[in-house]
């Protein structure tokens, strides 16, 4: 069963996340503080966390910013801000997605099942597989592996997706929108600037800026050579 931690300090919201998850076969656990959400975080391996910003004892991104050192679990963060710098600071700490307060139960729920469903894809048995094979980037898709010059990287999972979409159409510039399509569904009604954010990451990781080209207000381009 696809295990959800939500960690959150109200428990109307705790509730109400629950009541909407529950009944879509998903284990819920839940945590009321930064400490023990961490703790329930390394016991209980979560498929997905959505996670709060303002927390006792530890907030959200000190939280998650400890997660990220042990774990690359898809984390969908909640929060009250409507200020783009808050959002940004999230995604830069490395959550996947964000939802601000007060959001739809049906919208979340939504996000998730999409965060979830991404994730399958090429895991199990039917699932796609193969491997995209480029002069210093090899992208093992079945498992969700990258390796840069036969050296492992880690990524979440939404740098992996972004990875994977541009790998798969190398030499062909795609749009912030595409990417958005691609990785985060139709039904994403957040920030654009969360591809850049993400994308930033990825650079960082693969050790080579230019693995990755900026086309000036057009999008982004996978340019390293094929094997």
């Amino acid at each position: 069963m696809t295990k959800i931690l939500v960690i959150d300090d109200e428990p109307s919201i705790v509730n109400l996340v629950q009541a909407y998850l529950k009944p879509e076969g998903y284990e819920v656990f839940t945590a009321t503080d930064g400490p023990s959400g961490l703790k329930a975080a390394r016991a209980f391996k979560p498929d997905l966390v959505i996670l709060d910003v303002m927390l006792p004892g530890m907030d959200g991104l000190e939280l998650l910013s400890k997660l990220r050192r042990e774990s690359e679990v898809y984390v969908i963060m909640l929060t009250a801000r409507t200020e783009e710098t808050d959002k940004i600071v999230g995604l830069s700490v490395g959550a996947d997605d964000y939802v601000t307060k007060p959001f739809s139960p049906r919208e979340l729920v939504a996000r998730v099942k999409a965060a979830l469903r991404r994730q399958q894809i090429g895991a199990g048995p039917g699932g796609e597989g193969g491997v995209l094979a480029f002069q210093h980037v090899r992208i093992d898709i079945g498992a969700r592996q990258v390796t840069v010059d036969d050296q492992s990287i880690e990524l979440t999972a939404s740098e992996f997706d972004l990875l994977r979409a541009l790998a798969e159409n190398r030499g062909r510039v795609l749009s912030r929108e595409q990417l958005l399509e691609k990785v985060w569904g139709g039904q994403y009604f957040g920030e654009m600037r969360v591809v850049d954010v993400h994308l930033g990451h990825v650079r960082t990781k693969l050790g080579d800026p230019n693995l990755i080209a900026t086309v000036r207000g057009v999008g982004y381009r996978f340019d390293d050579e094929a094997v």
